[in-house]
């Protein structure tokens, strides 16, 4: 009869915490050069709208001034995503640090929470305002819905509100002690 092996120890927690933490790093940093590439690409759009089109490969015979003008808001209103990001990461990144410290569940986080519920929010409504740009003025269908991501605000409020609880009865709790 074979010997059964112990199974192969799983990754502690903190491990998992740091990495976590690196990760946000890095992509604090990805979406600030992001908001450049948007930049850029928006300040083009003004300088050399037709040669954008033609590299898009939009045939020069189909350039309209509706195109133009909606294919300048399109990064315009991305450029309001890149603070939307950078308020969802920093949030997170001051979550990961109490959970490093050991002590989640404080009020803090919760505003913390609530701010990248309102953060998630935000994306979604410029999602929605650029698909429904998108669709009216190119032939492409860009879906301007997301259902996750509407059931992520949900979600995002929902834990908000719990961590704010969890912290109001531990408060409670270490008042009876």
């Amino acid at each position: 009869m074979a010997s059964l092996s112990p199974r192969p120890p799983t990754p502690s927690v903190p491990a998992a915490l740091a990495v976590s933490y690196v990760v946000l790093r890095v992509l604090v940093v990805l979406n600030w050069i992001y908001g450049g590439i948007v930049f850029v690409i928006l300040a083009n759009m003004f300088v050399t709208p037709l040669w954008q089109m033609i590299a898009l490969g939009i045939p020069s015979a189909a350039v309209s001034d509706p195109l133009i003008w909606g294919m300048r808001l399109v990064p315009a209103l991305g450029l309001v995503g890149v603070p939307l990001n950078f308020i969802v990461l920093s949030r997170l990144l001051a979550i990961v640090r109490t959970v490093r410290t050991g002590d989640p569940f404080v009020a803090e986080n919760a505003a913390r929470l609530q701010a990248i519920a309102y953060a998630v929010l935000g994306q979604q409504l410029l999602q929605f305002i650029i698909g429904t740009i998108a669709r009216s003025v190119t032939p492409l269908r860009i879906s301007p819905f997301s259902t996750a991501g509407w059931l992520a605000v949900v979600l995002l409020f929902v834990l908000a509100r719990v961590f704010a609880e969890g912290t109001r009865m531990r408060d409670e709790l270490e008042g009876t002690v």
